[in-house]
């Protein structure tokens, strides 16, 4: 059975006692106001609160974050909220996320102030994670609902759901149930109190009836407006990322800073060569320079024409197209071995513009120091002096030119400005090489390289080498070594299991792996049955992260069992049937992944900076940003930008996309149906604040922090 840590539930008595509090009249607002495009998050510490923010940081929506647990946090009273510009009213923030439906005490003037600046300006309110109660529109679970575990769920979006903030699904939300032990998700199934205007988003099934429960949905009372959210959640499960977009744009009105969308780019390694066999006797690859206990028997893996048939019948297919990094000197030392013949370059050579190609140097050379291999692990040479011996300059042109010469000849369609080096050598690796080869960034410089490969694992950040940013890519758990299921299985076992159970040990000398195995898995099972779901998972997991970064393979991948696609099939299907047909799959070249992160930094920093100012007047979007930098926005279809014509391209259901910023200010405007805030009435009073939320404790699995940042008592930010 699973353990879970179950929240006690309150009795409707206890509910009736809490205590509100009165509420004054809202201030009339003469005209049309202007409204910030910033979100005020207010924060317990909770996962919830951190997830919203993580997204907004992603998409690049500024926010400003009060820390509840901080004693010297700001007050929230009608001037942090609102003021006067020039002679205008100014809502400073155009929605408000807070942990619950109200965090604060009975009778708190800061509840009271929120209640009374969401309704004078329209502006919405997400209940982070709240307890199911009249006070939020719905009945408490005990009224024929239910609290408790939601692992495994299939929830579903509802009508009203697709025709509003989460149009961009399909329809199914599944609910995470990664482990038999450990319960993950907790909930609070209900329904609609009676008489309240609420109408849920998404909703699932309460256990023993044939009820649907909301998790999600909005309640409408006294001119404010609230996304009512049951469920526990923190940034990186699944149901979260299916619904962040939507939740985000709902608070917003589907106008605002920052975009999202959903990436998936796959590149295949060491195409024309052959990779190195893993010898499941050694526990170890001949070849490699950490196989020292015996010289093996060498059985590379390379590639067939059949496998090339099959690979690009596998992207028609799946509308999905390969990058291969490739290197010649594979195709002239087949041609070199077998008179002349290399069936493999000729199929690939004839089908060359069904797939996208990448410079991987010419023989896949280590490109950083000159390696010592007599020693387990390999150190770098030294000089004399004790200085580093480094790979030339002219051995990383040649190696950069030669390859590119090769695939020109061949009439492989190459961008010059995309390079991924041979194990992303070059730059650094630590231990034993911290700095980058110093002859790199002028020999990138030499070939006219811009965008250069990285290993996502030790150095994610974009960064400049030389003339070079780096697009840094996800390794899969997929090895280079294996062309065979059995083969992955075994390598798999060794590294992430005992030496008891005849693994490496890797897990005991390393706490903090988390792939670590409770049993060998079968050779003959585990590769699909095990590593291909949560590989699968994984990759889904960046895909839904709004995060362009590539993935990457290698070509033995392709051969023999062609153990990728198993895993690229989880993705895409996975992925297809969980998004509606406007939100399909961007599918980026290095170079347009390089320029995205780019434009991302830029624009980050000058969020950061405070250095951007976006407002709406009506339907008008005004967005000042420095020169040199792209202005990121989302905004409702019909949208046009200084009036000449439609505003980024379509996606979600919305505009979204880049504009060049001049420094000056650029002008958006909505069309006429887009939804507006409306301002409340002299003398209509908001209504009541309540007495905070049931606290609730947290499921196991679930985190209260996330540790990606300090907590700061406010932060103005788009990114953590």
């Amino acid at each position: 059975m699973k353990r879970t840590i179950r929240t006690t539930a309150l009795t409707v008595g206890a509910l009736i006692a809490a205590l509100g509090l009165q509420a004054g009249p809202a201030q009339a607002v003469s005209g049309t106001p202007r409204i910030d495009l910033r979100v005020l998050v207010v924060s317990d510490g909770g996962p919830a609160t951190d997830a919203i923010t993580a997204e907004l940081a992603s998409e690049g929506t500024p926010f400003t974050e009060v820390d509840l647990t901080t004693g010297s946090r700001p007050t929230i009273d009608a001037g942090f909220l609102a003021d006067t510009v020039a002679g205008r009213a100014r809502a400073k923030y155009q929605a408000v996320v807070l942990p619950n439906d109200n965090p604060f005490a009975a009778g708190s003037a800061e509840m009271s102030a929120l209640a009374a600046y969401e309704q004078t300006y329209g502006i919405p309110q997400v209940d982070a994670y709240t307890y199911a109660r009249p006070q939020a529109g719905l009945q408490v679970p005990t009224t024929g609902g239910y609290s408790g575990s939601v692992d495994g769920v299939q929830a579903q979006v509802t009508a009203a759901g697709k025709a509003g903030p989460f149009g961009y699904l399909k329809g199914a939300v599944p609910f995470e149930d990664n482990s038999p032990t450990v319960g993950e998700s907790y909930a609070y199934l209900s329904t609609p109190a009676p008489g309240a205007d609420f109408t849920p988003y998404v909703q699932a099934t309460i256990p023993g009836t044939t009820t649907q429960g909301s998790l999600v949905g909005e309640y409408r009372h006294d001119g404010r407006r609230e996304l009512v959210i049951t469920f526990v959640y923190n940034q990186y499960q699944q149901q979260f990322r299916l619904l962040a977009r939507g939740i985000v744009d709902w608070m917003t009105g589907g106008v605002h800073l920052g975009s999202s969308r959903n990436y998936f780019a796959v590149h295949v390694d060491d195409v024309f060569a052959a990779d190195d066999r893993w010898d499941t006797q050694l526990n170890c690859t001949p070849g490699d320079v950490d196989c020292t206990n015996s010289s093996g028997t060498p059985s590379p893996i390379r590639m067939t024409p059949a496998d090339v048939d099959y690979a690009a019948a596998w992207e028609q297919s799946h509308n999905f197209t390969l990058d291969l990094a490739f290197n010649g000197s594979g195709s002239v030392d087949q041609r070199t071995d077998n008179n002349g013949v290399d069936q493999l370059a000729d199929k690939f050579i004839a089908d060359r513009n069904q797939f996208r190609w990448i410079n991987h140097t010419y023989t896949h050379a280590f490109l950083g120091c000159e390696q010592d291999t007599t020693v387990v692990p390999w150190k770098c040479e030294t000089n004399p002096d004790g200085s580093t011996q480094w790979v030339s300059r002219q051995t990383i042109d040649d190696e950069i030119a030669n390859n590119r010469a090769w695939g020109q000849t061949n009439g492989l369609p190459l961008d010059n400005t995309e390079l991924v080096t041979g194990e992303h050598s070059g730059m650094r690796i630590l231990p034993q090489q911290p700095d980058d080869n110093p002859n790199l960034g002028p020999a990138l410089t030499d070939s006219g390289v811009k965008w250069l490969g990285a290993d996502a694992s030790r150095d994610p950040a974009q960064r400049q080498v030389g003339p070079a940013a780096t697009v840094a890519r996800y390794p899969m758990n997929v090895f280079y070594n294996a062309g065979r299921a059995s083969e992955e299985a075994d390598e798999y076992n060794w590294l992430y299991t005992s030496r008891a159970q005849g693994g490496s040990g890797l897990c005991e000398d390393n706490p903090t792996t988390t792939t670590c195995l409770p049993a060998p898995l079968d050779t003959s099972t585990g590769y699909q049955d095990y590593i291909v779901p949560l590989e699968s998972r994984i990759d889904l997991g960046h895909v839904l992260s709004n995060d362009p970064k590539p993935h990457y393979i290698h070509q033995s991948n392709l051969a023999e069992d062609r153990i990728a696609y198993p895993v690229l099939n989880g993705v895409l299907d996975g992925y297809n049937g969980l998004f509606a047909a406007n939100t399909p799959l961007v599918n980026l070249r290095m170079k347009d992944i390089g320029t995205e992160l780019q434009r991302r930094t830029a624009w980050t920093n000058a969020l950061n900076a405070g250095q951007v100012t976006a407002y709406r007047i009506g339907n008008t979007v005004t967005v000042q940003a420095p020169s040199g930098t792209y202005t990121n926005a989302t905004l409702p279809t019909g949208s046009t930008y200084y009036g000449l014509g439609a505003f980024g391209s379509a996606y979600g259901g919305e505009l979204s996309g880049w504009t060049a910023s001049f420094g000056l200010a650029q002008t958006f405007t909505l069309p006429a149906a887009a939804p507006a805030a409306t301002p409340g009435t002299h003398g209509h009073t908001h209504p009541a604040a309540t007495a905070p939320a049931p606290r609730t404790r947290l499921p196991k699995g679930v985190s209260k922090q996330v540790p990606y940042a300090p907590r700061h008592q406010v932060r103005h930010s788009s990114q953590h």
